[in-house]
């Protein structure tokens, strides 16, 4: 039975992109500049496709200009960055996103790196990840920003709290680890090679489970009344022959003791673009030298 509150990222990613389009017309008004975001898709992966596709119709609904390069799946690696280049010099593109994966032949840090890190959207080049580390004012990683935000729904104050990261990635768990510090939280990163890890779990007032298996957070690992903040997204064939998703945590069993949870699907993932369209906002108006937006 579900005792723990749902905290819903569809919900909450509306009321972002509504703050995110309020931002944009207040721009608008005030300098006559739109935000542009620039999506680089190299190949035609399927999921990438639908992704970049969900991106590119979010962007504008917001009142942001879209722009899309899609570049075959043999390209060079020079020409990709010839790309990105152009892009950066491009005044009218204030966000540029290379969707990963790239192809093999394509070196991923090398790419992400050539991308101008204020307008850095994704929050993975090097300099923002140092930034972020040293306190200082950054373009953030997007899912880590959304675990924030939707941690923050069931608890406005998180200082204080004993937060365990599950998964030590640079897209995730090193970020997120270092946004809950900024929070005043007491953090742990833990992941699959954590000695004891259930127990390590079992402290927390707060869990961030991104180690990237399938319901691997078992509900008796979970404090009574803490925060869930589920970030896995597996897919998988149900009993009937149906398929679905769950995520890194076992969700019946956790909400079952858990204080409020994200579920899968309508947890982080809505939150990703939401706080993409954030990003692309913060770099407009910091390259237009005002005060980031309250959103």
């Amino acid at each position: 039975m579900t005792k723990a509150e749902i905290i819903s990222g569809t919900e909450t990613a509306k009321e972002v992109r509504a703050a995110v389009a309020g931002g944009v017309a207040a721009l608008k008004e005030a300098k006559n500049v739109t935000p542009g975001l620039a999506v680089v898709l190299v190949g035609a992966d399927p999921a990438s496709e639908v992704y970049v596709k969900n991106k590119a119709r979010q962007t504008v609904e917001v009142g942001m200009n879209s722009y899309e390069h899609r570049l075959d799946e043999t390209v060079s690696e020079v020409t990709l960055l010839t790309l990105i280049d152009q892009l950066n010099r491009d005044e009218t593109v204030h966000g540029i996103l290379v969707q990963l994966p790239l192809p093999a032949h394509i070196d991923d840090h090398k790419v992400i790196n050539a991308i101008l890190p204020e307008k850095d959207v994704d929050g993975f080049h090097a300099i923002n990840a140092g930034r972020l580390a040293t306190g200082q004012s950054a373009l953030v990683a997007c899912t880590p920003v959304g675990c924030v935000i939707l941690a923050k729904k069931a608890k406005s104050d998180l200082s204080g709290l004993d937060a365990v990261v599950i998964g030590r990635s640079n897209i995730v768990g090193k970020p997120v680890a270092q946004l809950l510090l900024q929070e005043n939280c007491t953090v742990t990163i833990a992941h699959s090679r954590s000695k004891n890890l259930p127990d390590i779990v079992r402290r927390a007032d707060l869990v961030v489970a991104a180690a990237g298996q399938k319901e691997m957070v078992k509900g008796d690992w979970i404090k009574p009344g803490a925060i869930v903040i589920d970030v896995g997204i597996h897919r998988i064939t149900k009993e009937n022959g149906k398929s679905g998703l769950v995520g890194d945590v076992a969700f019946d069993e956790a909400a079952a003791i858990a204080g409020a949870i994200t579920p899968v699907p309508g947890g982080v993932g809505p939150m990703t673009i939401a706080c993409l369209l954030r990003n692309t906002l913060l770099a407009c108006y910091r390259a237009n030298g005002l005060a980031d937006p309250v959103i």
